[in-house]
Protein backbone atom coordinates (compact mmCIF):
# COMPACT_ATOMS: atom_id res chain seq x y z
CA UNK A 1 0.00 0.00 0.00
CA UNK A 2 1.17 3.53 -0.80
CA UNK A 3 2.57 5.28 2.27
CA UNK A 4 2.56 9.05 2.87
CA UNK A 5 5.46 11.15 4.09
CA UNK A 6 5.69 14.92 3.61
CA UNK A 7 9.09 15.42 5.23
CA UNK A 8 10.54 16.22 1.78
CA UNK A 9 8.82 19.60 2.09
CA UNK A 10 11.24 20.61 4.83
CA UNK A 11 14.55 19.53 3.32
CA UNK A 12 15.55 22.94 1.93
CA UNK A 13 15.70 21.70 -1.66
CA UNK A 14 12.43 23.24 -2.82
CA UNK A 15 12.33 24.92 -6.25
CA UNK A 16 13.05 28.64 -5.97
CA UNK A 17 9.93 29.45 -7.99
CA UNK A 18 7.70 27.79 -5.40
CA UNK A 19 9.39 29.61 -2.54
CA UNK A 20 8.87 32.95 -4.29
CA UNK A 21 5.27 32.09 -5.10
CA UNK A 22 4.52 31.23 -1.47
CA UNK A 23 6.12 34.50 -0.37
CA UNK A 24 3.96 36.47 -2.80
CA UNK A 25 0.77 34.81 -1.57
CA UNK A 26 1.67 35.46 2.07
CA UNK A 27 2.23 39.15 1.33
CA UNK A 28 -1.11 39.47 -0.45
CA UNK A 29 -2.85 37.60 2.36
CA UNK A 30 -1.50 40.17 4.83
CA UNK A 31 -2.86 43.03 2.72
CA UNK A 32 -6.29 41.38 2.56
CA UNK A 33 -6.30 40.99 6.34
CA UNK A 34 -5.82 44.71 6.87
CA UNK A 35 -8.58 45.58 4.39
CA UNK A 36 -11.16 43.34 6.06
CA UNK A 37 -11.22 45.64 9.06
CA UNK A 38 -12.75 48.64 7.28
CA UNK A 39 -14.08 47.24 3.99
CA UNK A 40 -16.69 44.80 5.27
CA UNK A 41 -19.40 45.87 2.85
CA UNK A 42 -17.20 45.33 -0.19
CA UNK A 43 -16.06 41.92 1.10
CA UNK A 44 -19.68 40.88 1.72
CA UNK A 45 -20.61 41.80 -1.86
CA UNK A 46 -17.65 39.86 -3.26
CA UNK A 47 -18.53 36.86 -1.10
CA UNK A 48 -22.06 36.74 -2.47
CA UNK A 49 -20.83 36.67 -6.06
CA UNK A 50 -17.99 34.22 -5.39
CA UNK A 51 -20.29 31.73 -3.67
CA UNK A 52 -22.48 31.42 -6.76
CA UNK A 53 -19.43 31.20 -9.05
CA UNK A 54 -17.86 28.50 -6.88
CA UNK A 55 -20.94 26.31 -6.78
CA UNK A 56 -21.60 26.76 -10.49
CA UNK A 57 -18.00 26.15 -11.61
CA UNK A 58 -17.14 23.18 -9.39
CA UNK A 59 -20.26 21.33 -10.51
CA UNK A 60 -19.82 22.37 -14.15
CA UNK A 61 -16.35 20.77 -14.18
CA UNK A 62 -18.12 17.53 -13.24
CA UNK A 63 -20.76 18.02 -15.96
CA UNK A 64 -23.47 19.04 -13.47
CA UNK A 65 -25.20 22.09 -14.90
CA UNK A 66 -28.41 24.10 -14.82
CA UNK A 67 -29.42 27.64 -15.77
CA UNK A 68 -27.77 30.63 -14.12
CA UNK A 69 -31.02 31.85 -12.59
CA UNK A 70 -31.77 28.40 -11.18
CA UNK A 71 -28.29 28.25 -9.63
CA UNK A 72 -28.80 31.66 -8.04
CA UNK A 73 -32.21 30.61 -6.69
CA UNK A 74 -30.81 27.38 -5.22
CA UNK A 75 -27.70 29.01 -3.76
CA UNK A 76 -29.73 31.77 -2.14
CA UNK A 77 -32.32 29.33 -0.80
CA UNK A 78 -35.16 30.72 -2.92
CA UNK A 79 -36.04 27.38 -4.53
CA UNK A 80 -35.77 23.69 -3.83
CA UNK A 81 -33.90 21.55 -6.39
CA UNK A 82 -36.14 20.26 -9.20
CA UNK A 83 -33.95 17.48 -10.65
CA UNK A 84 -30.86 15.39 -9.96
CA UNK A 85 -28.40 18.02 -11.20
CA UNK A 86 -29.96 20.69 -9.03
CA UNK A 87 -29.92 18.31 -6.06
CA UNK A 88 -26.16 17.85 -6.55
CA UNK A 89 -25.75 21.63 -6.70
CA UNK A 90 -27.76 22.07 -3.47
CA UNK A 91 -25.56 19.53 -1.69
CA UNK A 92 -22.40 21.31 -2.76
CA UNK A 93 -23.95 24.57 -1.56
CA UNK A 94 -24.51 23.19 1.93
CA UNK A 95 -21.02 21.73 2.17
CA UNK A 96 -19.45 25.00 0.99
CA UNK A 97 -21.51 27.05 3.43
CA UNK A 98 -20.40 24.83 6.28
CA UNK A 99 -16.76 25.33 5.34
CA UNK A 100 -17.14 29.11 5.15
CA UNK A 101 -19.01 29.37 8.43
CA UNK A 102 -17.51 26.60 10.58
CA UNK A 103 -14.11 25.64 9.15
CA UNK A 104 -12.50 25.88 12.60
CA UNK A 105 -14.63 22.93 13.72
CA UNK A 106 -13.30 20.58 11.02
CA UNK A 107 -9.97 19.26 9.80
CA UNK A 108 -8.53 16.75 7.36
CA UNK A 109 -9.73 13.83 9.46
CA UNK A 110 -11.51 10.74 8.22
CA UNK A 111 -14.79 11.56 9.91
CA UNK A 112 -14.75 15.10 8.50
CA UNK A 113 -13.90 13.99 4.96
CA UNK A 114 -16.75 11.49 5.06
CA UNK A 115 -19.12 14.04 6.56
CA UNK A 116 -18.52 16.54 3.74
CA UNK A 117 -19.00 13.80 1.14
CA UNK A 118 -22.31 12.83 2.76
CA UNK A 119 -23.49 16.46 2.83
CA UNK A 120 -22.48 16.95 -0.78
CA UNK A 121 -24.66 14.01 -1.88
CA UNK A 122 -27.45 14.50 0.66
CA UNK A 123 -30.04 16.07 -1.66
CA UNK A 124 -29.45 13.62 -4.50
CA UNK A 125 -30.68 10.63 -2.50
CA UNK A 126 -27.61 8.43 -2.98
CA UNK A 127 -27.11 5.69 -0.41
CA UNK A 128 -23.30 5.81 -0.56
CA UNK A 129 -22.75 9.35 0.72
CA UNK A 130 -19.87 9.32 3.19
CA UNK A 131 -19.12 5.66 2.48
CA UNK A 132 -15.82 4.55 0.99
CA UNK A 133 -15.97 2.77 -2.36
CA UNK A 134 -16.69 -0.95 -2.32
CA UNK A 135 -15.46 -1.59 -5.86
CA UNK A 136 -12.23 -0.57 -7.56
CA UNK A 137 -12.49 2.54 -9.72
CA UNK A 138 -10.38 3.92 -12.56
CA UNK A 139 -9.76 7.37 -13.98
CA UNK A 140 -10.48 7.22 -17.72
CA UNK A 141 -9.13 9.42 -20.50
CA UNK A 142 -10.48 10.07 -24.00
CA UNK A 143 -7.88 10.16 -26.78
CA UNK A 144 -7.98 12.57 -29.71
CA UNK A 145 -9.69 9.92 -31.85
CA UNK A 146 -12.45 9.42 -29.27
CA UNK A 147 -11.20 6.10 -27.92
CA UNK A 148 -11.13 5.62 -24.17
CA UNK A 149 -8.31 4.29 -22.05
CA UNK A 150 -7.43 4.03 -18.37
CA UNK A 151 -5.19 6.94 -17.38
CA UNK A 152 -4.81 6.09 -13.71
CA UNK A 153 -5.74 3.27 -11.33
CA UNK A 154 -6.47 4.65 -7.84
CA UNK A 155 -6.04 2.76 -4.58
CA UNK A 156 -8.01 -0.53 -4.64
CA UNK A 157 -11.24 -0.56 -2.67
CA UNK A 158 -9.89 -3.16 -0.24
CA UNK A 159 -7.05 -0.79 0.75
CA UNK A 160 -9.00 2.48 0.77
CA UNK A 161 -9.86 2.59 4.47
CA UNK A 162 -6.25 1.97 5.49
CA UNK A 163 -4.96 4.44 2.91
CA UNK A 164 -7.23 7.20 4.19
CA UNK A 165 -6.17 6.49 7.77
CA UNK A 166 -2.51 6.81 6.76
CA UNK A 167 -3.13 9.91 4.63
CA UNK A 168 -5.03 11.82 7.30
CA UNK A 169 -2.47 10.92 9.99
CA UNK A 170 0.42 11.94 7.73
CA UNK A 171 -1.25 15.31 7.16
CA UNK A 172 -1.73 15.91 10.88
CA UNK A 173 1.94 15.08 11.56
CA UNK A 174 3.17 17.41 8.81
CA UNK A 175 0.72 20.14 9.81
CA UNK A 176 2.31 20.29 13.25
CA UNK A 177 5.83 20.52 11.80
CA UNK A 178 6.78 24.21 11.89
CA UNK A 179 9.37 23.63 9.16
CA UNK A 180 6.69 22.69 6.61
CA UNK A 181 4.72 25.57 5.13
CA UNK A 182 0.97 24.88 4.91
CA UNK A 183 0.78 26.30 1.37
CA UNK A 184 3.15 23.56 0.22
CA UNK A 185 1.54 20.82 2.30
CA UNK A 186 -2.08 21.42 1.28
CA UNK A 187 -1.74 20.73 -2.46
CA UNK A 188 0.38 17.63 -1.75
CA UNK A 189 -2.38 16.24 0.47
CA UNK A 190 -5.05 17.10 -2.10
CA UNK A 191 -3.06 15.32 -4.82
CA UNK A 192 -2.79 12.21 -2.65
CA UNK A 193 -6.51 12.35 -1.88
CA UNK A 194 -7.29 12.49 -5.62
CA UNK A 195 -4.98 9.54 -6.26
CA UNK A 196 -6.58 7.45 -3.50
CA UNK A 197 -10.00 8.41 -4.97
CA UNK A 198 -11.74 6.96 -1.91
CA UNK A 199 -15.39 7.30 -2.94
CA UNK A 200 -17.51 5.84 -5.68
CA UNK A 201 -18.10 9.33 -7.13
CA UNK A 202 -17.77 12.99 -6.24
CA UNK A 203 -14.04 12.77 -5.45
CA UNK A 204 -12.97 15.74 -7.58
CA UNK A 205 -15.69 18.04 -6.25
CA UNK A 206 -14.87 16.95 -2.71
CA UNK A 207 -11.17 17.65 -3.35
CA UNK A 208 -12.06 21.24 -4.24
CA UNK A 209 -14.10 21.57 -1.04
CA UNK A 210 -11.27 20.10 1.05
CA UNK A 211 -8.83 22.51 -0.61
CA UNK A 212 -10.97 25.42 0.56
CA UNK A 213 -11.33 23.91 4.03
CA UNK A 214 -7.58 23.57 4.56
CA UNK A 215 -6.83 26.96 3.03
CA UNK A 216 -9.42 28.64 5.27
CA UNK A 217 -8.12 26.86 8.37
CA UNK A 218 -4.68 28.26 7.64
CA UNK A 219 -5.94 31.80 7.06
CA UNK A 220 -5.93 31.76 3.25
CA UNK A 221 -9.64 32.43 2.75
CA UNK A 222 -9.43 34.31 -0.57
CA UNK A 223 -11.73 31.64 -2.03
CA UNK A 224 -14.62 33.21 -0.11
CA UNK A 225 -14.28 36.39 -2.16
CA UNK A 226 -12.73 35.30 -5.47
CA UNK A 227 -13.92 31.86 -6.57
CA UNK A 228 -11.08 29.32 -6.48
CA UNK A 229 -13.22 26.77 -8.31
CA UNK A 230 -14.01 29.21 -11.13
CA UNK A 231 -10.29 29.77 -11.71
CA UNK A 232 -9.67 26.00 -11.76
CA UNK A 233 -12.41 25.75 -14.37
CA UNK A 234 -10.91 28.65 -16.33
CA UNK A 235 -7.48 27.00 -16.42
CA UNK A 236 -8.80 23.44 -16.44
CA UNK A 237 -6.46 22.18 -19.15
CA UNK A 238 -3.39 23.37 -17.22
CA UNK A 239 -4.79 22.01 -13.95
CA UNK A 240 -5.49 18.58 -15.44
CA UNK A 241 -2.08 18.48 -17.11
CA UNK A 242 -0.34 19.21 -13.80
CA UNK A 243 -2.46 16.56 -12.05
CA UNK A 244 -1.53 14.01 -14.69
CA UNK A 245 2.20 14.77 -14.42
CA UNK A 246 2.18 14.62 -10.63
CA UNK A 247 0.20 11.37 -10.44
CA UNK A 248 2.61 9.49 -12.71
CA UNK A 249 4.22 6.61 -10.76
CA UNK A 250 2.18 7.59 -7.69
CA UNK A 251 1.32 4.03 -6.64
CA UNK A 252 5.05 3.19 -6.53
CA UNK A 253 5.88 6.31 -4.51
CA UNK A 254 7.92 7.78 -7.36
CA UNK A 255 5.70 10.71 -8.35
CA UNK A 256 6.74 14.37 -8.54
CA UNK A 257 4.38 16.54 -6.47
CA UNK A 258 5.73 19.86 -7.68
CA UNK A 259 3.88 20.29 -11.02
CA UNK A 260 0.57 20.04 -9.15
CA UNK A 261 1.78 22.21 -6.26
CA UNK A 262 2.93 24.90 -8.68
CA UNK A 263 -0.38 24.90 -10.55
CA UNK A 264 -2.44 24.89 -7.34
CA UNK A 265 -0.50 27.82 -5.89
CA UNK A 266 -0.52 29.72 -9.17
CA UNK A 267 -4.32 29.57 -9.24
CA UNK A 268 -4.43 30.66 -5.60
CA UNK A 269 -2.06 33.53 -6.42
CA UNK A 270 -4.28 34.59 -9.32
CA UNK A 271 -7.22 34.72 -6.90
CA UNK A 272 -5.29 37.03 -4.60
CA UNK A 273 -4.18 39.20 -7.51
CA UNK A 274 -7.76 39.54 -8.71
CA UNK A 275 -8.91 40.42 -5.20
CA UNK A 276 -6.12 43.00 -5.01
CA UNK A 277 -7.26 44.42 -8.34
CA UNK A 278 -10.82 44.74 -7.09
CA UNK A 279 -9.66 47.00 -4.28
CA UNK A 280 -7.04 48.82 -6.31
CA UNK A 281 -9.74 50.02 -8.67
CA UNK A 282 -12.10 50.97 -5.84
CA UNK A 283 -9.56 52.74 -3.68
CA UNK A 284 -7.92 54.65 -6.53
CA UNK A 285 -4.48 54.34 -5.00
CA UNK A 286 -2.86 55.69 -8.15
CA UNK A 287 -1.18 52.46 -9.27
CA UNK A 288 -0.43 52.92 -12.96
CA UNK A 289 -1.88 50.56 -15.54
CA UNK A 290 1.63 49.74 -16.67
CA UNK A 291 2.66 48.69 -13.15
CA UNK A 292 -0.47 46.53 -12.81
CA UNK A 293 0.18 44.76 -16.13
CA UNK A 294 3.86 44.23 -15.35
CA UNK A 295 3.03 42.83 -11.90
CA UNK A 296 0.43 40.48 -13.38
CA UNK A 297 2.92 39.00 -15.85
CA UNK A 298 5.72 38.89 -13.28
CA UNK A 299 3.64 37.06 -10.67
CA UNK A 300 2.15 34.41 -12.97
CA UNK A 301 3.94 31.07 -13.27
CA UNK A 302 1.81 30.16 -16.28
CA UNK A 303 1.86 32.00 -19.62
CA UNK A 304 -0.99 34.51 -20.00
CA UNK A 305 -2.73 35.69 -23.15
CA UNK A 306 -3.68 39.32 -23.71
CA UNK A 307 -7.32 38.36 -23.20
CA UNK A 308 -6.54 36.75 -19.85
CA UNK A 309 -4.60 39.81 -18.70
CA UNK A 310 -7.53 42.03 -19.73
CA UNK A 311 -9.84 39.80 -17.70
CA UNK A 312 -7.55 40.04 -14.69
CA UNK A 313 -7.26 43.83 -15.13
CA UNK A 314 -10.65 45.03 -16.35
CA UNK A 315 -9.66 48.66 -15.86
CA UNK A 316 -6.85 48.37 -18.44
CA UNK A 317 -7.84 48.72 -22.10
CA UNK A 318 -6.72 46.05 -24.63
CA UNK A 319 -4.59 48.65 -26.44
CA UNK A 320 -2.78 49.56 -23.20
CA UNK A 321 -2.19 45.88 -22.39
CA UNK A 322 -0.80 45.30 -25.87
CA UNK A 323 1.49 48.34 -25.67
CA UNK A 324 2.88 47.39 -22.26
CA UNK A 325 3.42 43.78 -23.29
CA UNK A 326 5.29 44.94 -26.39
CA UNK A 327 7.56 47.14 -24.27
CA UNK A 328 8.14 44.30 -21.80
CA UNK A 329 9.15 41.91 -24.57
CA UNK A 330 11.56 44.45 -26.10
CA UNK A 331 13.21 45.09 -22.73
CA UNK A 332 13.44 41.41 -21.80
CA UNK A 333 10.95 41.74 -18.95
CA UNK A 334 8.64 39.28 -20.70
CA UNK A 335 8.89 36.48 -23.23
CA UNK A 336 6.40 36.04 -26.04
CA UNK A 337 5.34 32.45 -26.68
CA UNK A 338 3.54 31.56 -29.91
CA UNK A 339 1.79 33.72 -32.46
CA UNK A 340 -1.73 34.92 -33.18
CA UNK A 341 -4.54 33.66 -30.94
CA UNK A 342 -2.26 31.17 -29.23
CA UNK A 343 0.20 33.89 -28.19
CA UNK A 344 1.04 33.95 -24.47
CA UNK A 345 3.37 36.00 -22.27
CA UNK A 346 5.52 34.92 -19.35
CA UNK A 347 8.04 36.79 -17.20
CA UNK A 348 11.48 37.09 -18.78
CA UNK A 349 14.95 37.49 -17.34
CA UNK A 350 14.89 41.30 -17.22
CA UNK A 351 14.33 43.14 -13.94
CA UNK A 352 10.99 44.78 -13.44
CA UNK A 353 11.02 48.13 -11.67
Amino acid sequence: MRMFDYSFLRNGLLPAGLVNLVSGIVQLKTTVGFRKVDRRQEFAALESVARIQSIKSSNAIAGIVTGDQRIADIVNGNSAPLNRNEAEIAGYRDALNLIHLCHDEFDFREQDVRKFHAIMLSFAGYDHGGQYKTEDNVIPEVDADGSRRVRFCPTPAAETKAAMEQLTLAYLVARDDSAIHPLLLIPCVILDFLCVHPFKDGNNRLARLLSLLLLCKNGYDVGKYISFEERINRYQELFNGALQRSSRDWAQGGNDYFPFVENFLTILHICYLELEQEFSVVSGRGITKRAQIEATVRNSLTPLSKAEICRLLPDASPSTVEAVLGAMVRSGMAKKLGQGRSCRYIAGDGNLP
